[in-house]
């Protein structure tokens, strides 16, 4: 099935459809020509209206899109005119080196649980054994393959894999897969009323991942300078997830990390009883020394009253920013947090959505936006939070997947630290993270760059 264009600049519009002179264009890039009965895709602006049959017009000298009726999203079309891809605007600008732009033949998603060597805890979520990788791997009709996924803390992984394998598809293939904000828009809209969130826009955000992969790897650059570059060294911060861990366990983490090369560090907080809190926090200061970037998370444990004396508690300490104090549907909450406690806060890994940090940010709430890439709606998304966030002059930080985000952080001149997630693929991909003196560095490969050992995953299959 070929895909093409009609320009209704054009054409005559009779009422009942528009008709273009085909001798005028060019159908070679239809192998072997157009034939009677051939099947079409019909785009009207860049949007998918139709599937159509064609047959030729003599007395005219037209070829004729006749609608498959069932597939008509247009109610004023009935029948059209082929066009030459190549005459579209957007062919036009996008092509590259010479090559047209490749249509998305397929898409294949998988569900993974990966075991995590050590169990892990956080105030809210309780003890994490194992996490849920999603992936998804579009391939377009040259062969190209563009790869995404997303991840869960061990439910819900079942209902964003089929979205991925059930209800994207058919919304996707046979479109034209560079036009990563079309597509974008297509899938929110389609699942908007059902989704909206939740497994939904995690489906999504791996798609968008993928790609945004394949549009890099067709370019032949790196994610980040696709997506226009700054600096590919970022700094970066160790993201324990370690409440539960007694202090002499903390600071042997601690030191494990150091070890590694971070020069920043983020624990957990938000126990039953806040000195304890307290106790630990002042603890890895003494560790660490003064100046030493220091974080730390509650994981949405408190009410506003409760954060806010947490704030204060934890103020003499020096925290780079305290971390999701309260519930995020809370934006007022958060914003009488900033304001009482004394100490930066940073939130956003559960917003699923720019509008959602537009939110938090005109409001006030927050002092590091925080967006998960995985979850917040993909590349996309994530870059329209960061460059929302440099508009009103407030620094980007990042929440998981940081194999991905350090190229979406290395396009971003207010980015601030990448976290290092503690559900590292490592194991699971051929070029993990690399750091240097505190820095995590954006690679030069193709894409993301991220190569995933599908072999080794394929043990681990839910």
């Amino acid at each position: 099935m070929y895909r093409v264009y009609f320009d209704t600049n054009e054409g005559t519009d009779h009422g009942y459809g528009l008709w273009l002179d085909a001798s005028k264009r060019d159908l070679s890039d239809i192998p072997g020509g157009p034939q009677e009965g051939m099947r079409i895709i019909i785009y009207m602006t860049g949007e998918l209206e139709m599937e159509a049959v064609l047959a030729f017009e003599s007395e005219q000298n037209v070829w004729i899109a006749q609608p498959v009726p069932e597939t008509v999203n247009h109610s004023k079309t009935s029948c059209v005119v082929l066009v030459e891809r190549s005459e579209s605007p957007s062919y036009e600008t996008n092509k590259k080196q010479g090559d047209r732009m490749a249509l998305i033949a397929n898409i294949e998603s998988a569900l993974y649980r990966i075991p995590l060597p050590v169990t892990l805890s956080d105030s809210t979520h309780g003890e994490i054994t194992a996490f849920e990788l999603i992936t998804c791997r579009i391939r377009d009709a040259d062969g190209a393959e563009g790869v995404g996924y997303t991840y869960t803390v061990g439910r819900n992984g079942g209902a964003t894999a089929d979205i991925l394998r059930r209800e994207i598809p058919p919304l996707v293939e046979g479109r034209e897969a560079e036009d990563t904000e079309a597509l974008w828009h297509h899938v929110w809209w389609a699942l908007h009323y059902g989704g909206r969130g939740g497994p939904a826009v995690l489906a999504l955000s791996a798609l968008d991942i993928a790609l945004w992969d394949l549009k890099a790897r067709r370019a032949r650059l790196p994610l980040y300078q696709l997506l226009g570059g700054f600096d590919a060294r970022v700094p970066c911060y160790a993201g324990g997830i370690d409440l539960d861990l007694s202090v002499d366990a903390l600071l042997k983490q601690t030191d494990g990390n150091l070890a590694k090369g971070f020069r920043a560090i983020k624990m957990k907080v938000g126990r039953p009883d806040l000195k304890t809190d307290v106790a630990k926090v002042s603890a890895m200061r003494k560790h660490l020394g003064d100046g030493f970037p220091l974080m730390a998370d509650a994981n949405m444990k408190w009410t506003v009253e409760e954060a806010i004396r947490a704030a204060r508690a934890l103020a003499p300490y020096d925290l780079t920013w305290l971390e999701e104090p309260i519930i995020p549907d809370d934006v007022a909450g958060h914003a009488r947090i900033l304001q009482a406690g004394g100490v930066p806060i940073a939130a956003g890994e559960n917003l699923r959505s720019l509008w959602e940090f537009k939110n938090y940010i005109a409001s006030g709430a927050v002092s590091y936006p925080e967006p998960d890439v995985t979850n917040c709606g993909g590349v996309s998304a994530f870059m329209k939070i960061a460059r929302l966030a440099e508009a009103f002059n407030l620094p980007v930080t990042s929440h998981g997947a940081h194999d991905i985000t350090v190229h979406l952080l290395a396009a971003c001149p207010n980015r601030s630290y990448l976290e290092a997630h503690g559900f590292g693929l490592d194991k699971y991909i051929e070029h993990p993270l690399v750091l240097q003196d505190g820095l995590a560095l954006a690679p030069d490969r193709h894409g993301h760059g991220i190569g995933f050992d599908w072999n080794g995953l394929g043990t681990l299959a839910a």
